[in-house]
């Protein structure tokens, strides 16, 4: 045994392919199989590469949901079907809490995050711990959600704010007039 397998555990071509498997390969077949090496067992759930997923309960990701690249979803979350997560999103149900006698940042405070079932998370859009996503939401590239929203609601901004809504029947996007606007 060399010295490089004593120290990894792992032999310089398992390293490489695991690198290769974890960072480069985004297909169907690979994204789940890195899904159910996690514990993700639900009817096709998939994870990109570089998605870190620390789940408080691993079977609260429902069937057929997609979690991006380099995306992050961490604690008491829950994600309902159909969902699609894009990439470098963030979903944490922690939040650091201010200690007055240190003046500074320690502990952790945890609230649940519940994503409704058909929701689209775009790139970057992030979900902040106590926010429950309604069914069937479209959360805009970089959205910060603070708040709880409605079912089919269409969310953009930081921190996020009702901007139209999808029609359930149809799938039509509403936007609605901006202030200022006409």
């Amino acid at each position: 045994m060399d010295d490089w397998t004593t120290e990894t555990g792992l032999t310089r071509e398992e390293f490489a392919k695991l690198t290769l498997y974890c960072n480069r390969s985004d297909n169907n077949v690979d994204n789940r199989n890195r899904a159910v090496v996690l514990g993700l067992m639900n009817e096709n759930v998939r994870v990109a590469p570089g998605a870190i997923v620390r789940l408080k309960d691993f079977s609260s990701i429902a069937r057929n949901t997609y979690i991006g690249l380099y995306s992050y979803v961490n604690g008491d979350v829950t994600i309902g079907a159909d969902v699609l997560v894009g990439p470098h999103c963030s979903i944490t149900s922690n939040n650091h809490i201010f200690a007055a006698g240190t003046k500074s940042f320690s502990g952790n405070k945890g609230d649940p995050i519940v994503i409704g079932d058909g929701c689209w998370l775009a790139a970057g859009a992030m979900i902040t711990a106590g926010v429950r996503v309604g069914r069937g939401n479209l959360i805009c590239a970089n959205a910060v959600v603070t708040k709880s929203t409605p079912d089919f609601a269409i969310m953009a901004g930081t921190p996020a704010k009702q901007v139209g809504a999808i029609d359930p029947d149809t799938g039509a996007y509403r936007w609605f007039a901006r202030e200022g606007t006409t």
